[in-house]
């Protein structure tokens, strides 16, 4: 689903996304994209950011509070980085902004589409046992987070990149390896998104005063995830 109140636009990334074989439905506004989510349930929603009657943030921001799961590219005009973090955060997988290659396009919607197929969907196989690091529990089979027993939501992105770390804590990732996580191999996908996924987990897992884990900066090299009252952990708990 193409949601894009540009005519040309839209029938642009039409003609690009049916040229690949795939099926096409565009709408003109983010009322109208909610409509059509719901009622026909896409496997993957293009959406602009400026629209009418309900922007792209906005869009994002009701899907994922509705649970739907349905990958989100954004697609925007803006250029400010506290827009594109914002939609990130909100849940988007993706963005790209204008003016945009139609080719790249397609390579990210390939990416996003594969990724949504894998079974879970997320990092790890389904089966992994529940991970534990200090005061934090990573469930890969039930898509949960908790910290010292309070749950923690997480959008998908924030959620691969945890378990990933929590997999194997005091363990450096490179930003790299991150995004496999996240994307597979895309070199088309921004290091950018790593850093924009690691600084909302820190607000949420490293709540002030009690530090049960830590996300922390190896400089030029990644970040990782440890236990402060256990130095020197080398491999997560499993339940």
């Amino acid at each position: 689903m193409v949601a894009e109140d540009d005519e040309k636009q839209a029938e642009l990334v039409r003609r690009y996304l049916e040229r690949e074989g795939h099926a096409v439905r565009i709408v003109g506004d983010g009322l109208a994209a909610l409509d059509a989510v719901r009622h026909r349930e896409p496997d993957l929603l293009v959406l602009d950011v400026m629209m009418p009657r309900a922007d792209g943030l906005d869009v994002v921001r009701v899907l994922r509070a509705e649970a739907r799961e349905l990958p989100v590219l954004m697609l925007t005009a803006r250029t400010t980085e506290d827009d594109l973090l914002l939609g990130l955060d909100l849940g988007a997988d993706d963005y790209m902004t204008k003016p945009y290659s139609p080719r790249e396009l397609m390579a990210r919607v390939r990416t996003l589409l594969r990724r949504a197929r894998r079974p879970g969907g997320a990092a790890p196989p389904a089966d992994d046992p529940v991970l534990r690091v200090g005061g934090l529990v990573v469930d890969p089979e039930r898509h949960a987070v908790t910290v010292d027993g309070e749950p923690v939501e997480c959008t998908r992105g924030e959620f691969r990149i945890l378990a990933a770390l929590a997999a194997g804590p005091d363990r450096v990732f490179s930003r790299q390896r991150l995004l496999e996580e996240l994307h597979g191999f895309d070199r088309y996908i921004s290091d950018r998104t790593v850093d924009v996924h690691i600084m909302n987990l820190r607000k949420k897992i490293e709540p002030a005063p009690r530090r049960p884990v830590r996300l922390l900066t190896v400089f030029g090299v990644g970040y990782k995830l440890t236990d402060p009252d256990r130095a020197g952990t080398k491999a997560a708990r499993r339940a």
